[in-house]
């Protein structure tokens, strides 16, 4: 499976927790085999 996500940083979250998010969801992806692609704006 394949996901598109748009990170918008600058909405209360710090980059700091964008960062850890995306640590997170690559994993999850790692480990069942799907791919993300990010967008930050």
């Amino acid at each position: 499976m394949n996901f598109n996500i748009v990170c918008m940083s600058g909405d209360g979250i710090g980059p700091e927790i964008i960062a850890e998010a995306k640590r997170v969801l690559n994993k999850i992806a790692k480990k069942y085999g799907h791919s993300i692609v990010y967008k930050d704006i």
